[in-house]
């Protein structure tokens, strides 16, 4: 009897044995990342507490993560495809425990960033060597977009585990530990993944070209360098001088992949239409979204009061809505289209981020959660069936490339929606009116204003604290207009450019 998930045609190389254990073992790696990207947020108002990071640095912690990741993606993706994915993959997965370890015993701000980087770099070859795994894995297209499904649930439970694991450490431990809970999860996706990963690569994969790779790489850490700082300072020769770098560097890029005879990424690519309408898809939906998801476990535990532990559970909706919505993505994506899928679940999240406007101090927990679940859903939606568009766009021996501009985007989009709505936040809040004789900390971040309450007269501490959770405040509902805006502008496009785009397996 022929199984619903398979066609009666399907090869012996599409019915691998122990490709589901296999499967396994690949979303332990998204796992891991997905946690290290949650408990971060979680872990800051501790980490302001103790290293006193200024403004600047404490946005730099939070985004030089997906400032390197960014940059070095697609030459990850490209080097998979060449030395083998699932070898990368185990490097990667080793690397990222190693460094997880320097960001817990970080000392100061500038130690904590520069491991942060390096974290960056070991997660560079984590997600791209992933998904290029899952497109060798399973050739039968209704198993992929399952496989894909799972994946896209495990990093959405990964951001459930994240603030509930984190928060736990946190009431009972130091922030270092919210590090830490990488270890175990790369020592057993190492020890399973030796034992159960099939190695694949590119045949003929051509050499790795060391200037496309620096080229890359400054250009996309130019380009975003250059829009953080204009957005968190405003224009100056230093930011315009960065953006120009590079904007040259990748032009500089794209000019050089279109002569190599085997280039480190096809830029043909991008000629389809579906491939391109979901990369871009995926670029606004994390620009709109990432810089609030930032700032909203401060504004649970800074300005609502909540424990660590509750603001994590507090989260737990959107990442429920996202696990559902991925594994059901595929099947209403089949029945309906893919231009409605992924156009409805962007209009959702942008939905949710307009009501999102109305928070205050006292906002209730009915909306933020209904406001959280929906997002959930709408990104559960949407980023299962672009990662399938992506992947099917390709042929299986690109996988690796095509996979780290789907990543590429992702975390583009995290570093500019951190830059730009959370330079919105950081922009307000510095302008609150704080009472005579307040230090100029308290303007820094909240968690500063926090710290020197403590050590005022109780009068002036309550002034101060209502004066910066308001202004903390305003600063969040104006970033989720701006994300709203981006949402919605974002479903209109996947709805042009995604037009007539089936996925296989119909």
């Amino acid at each position: 009897m022929t199984s619903t998930l398979r066609p009666a045609h399907a090869t012996e190389e599409e019915r691998r044995p122990g490709r589901w254990l296999a499967l396994s073992v690949l979303v332990l790696a998204v796992l891991l990342v997905a946690v290290d990207a949650t408990v971060l947020g979680l872990a800051t108002p501790y980490i302001s507490e103790d290293l006193k990071p200024s403004g600047t640095q404490l946005l730099w912690i939070g985004d030089v993560y997906s400032f390197v990741i960014a940059g070095l993606l697609v030459s990850m993706g490209s080097l998979g495809d060449r030395i083998g994915r699932k070898r990368l993959l185990l490097i990667g997965a080793t690397a990222f425990g190693a460094v997880s370890v320097l960001n817990a015993y970080a000392t100061t701000p500038e130690l904590l960033i520069l491991a942060r980087a390096l974290l960056g770099v070991a997660g560079a070859t984590l997600m791209p060597a992933t998904l290029a795994l899952i497109r060798n894995l399973f050739h039968d297209p209704r198993e992929r977009s399952l496989a894909i499904g799972i994946w896209g649930a495990t990093a959405s439970a990964g951001t459930a585990v994240g603030p509930v694991a984190g928060g736990f450490l946190l009431e009972h431990f130091w922030w270092g530990s919210v590090f830490l809970i990488n270890l175990p999860v790369m020592v057993v996706l190492v020890l399973v993944g030796i034992k159960l990963l099939p190695e694949s690569r590119n045949p003929a994969p051509g050499p790795w070209d060391l200037r496309s790779v620096v080229l890359s790489l400054v250009g996309m850490v130019g380009v975003v360098y250059g829009i953080k700082e204009a957005a968190s300072h405003g224009f100056s020769w230093p930011a315009l001088g960065a953006a120009a770098l590079g904007a040259a560097a990748l032009y500089g890029f794209v000019r050089r992949q279109l002569t190599l005879p085997i280039p480190l990424l096809d830029m043909r690519l991008f000629r389809d239409r579906g491939f391109s309408g979901a990369v871009l898809a995926d670029l606004l939906t994390i620009l709109g979204l990432s810089g609030l998801v930032f700032f909203l476990s401060q504004y649970l535990q800074l300005v609502q009061g909540r424990g660590p532990l509750e603001a994590g559970l507090a989260e737990l909706p959107a990442a429920m809505g996202a696990v559902v919505a991925g594994l059901l993505a595929g099947s209403a994506a089949r029945r309906y289209s893919v231009r409605a899928v992924v156009s409805g679940g962007l209009a959702a999240i942008g939905l949710a981020l307009a009501a999102l406007t109305l928070v205050d101090q006292s906002t209730g927990y009915p909306l933020l959660g209904t406001a959280l679940l929906v997002v959930g859903v709408g990104a559960g939606l949407s980023f299962t069936v672009t990662s399938d568009v992506i992947l099917a766009s390709v042929p299986k021996d690109q996988a690796g490339a095509a996979a780290a501009v789907s990543e590429t985007a992702y975390e583009l989009g995290a570093a500019l929606g951190i830059a730009l709505l959370g330079s919105i936040v950081t922009g307000a809040y510095r302008n609150f009116t704080a009472p005579p004789g307040t230090p100029s900390e308290a303007h820094e971040s909240l968690g500063g204003a926090v710290e020197t309450a403590a050590g005022l007269p109780t009068p002036t501490a309550e002034a101060l604290l209502h004066a910066a959770r308001e202004a903390f405040t305003n600063g969040i509902a104006l970033a989720a207009g701006g994300g709203a805006v981006v949402l919605l502008a974002a479903a209109a496009a996947a709805w042009v450019l995604l037009r007539g785009q089936k996925l296989e397996g119909r």
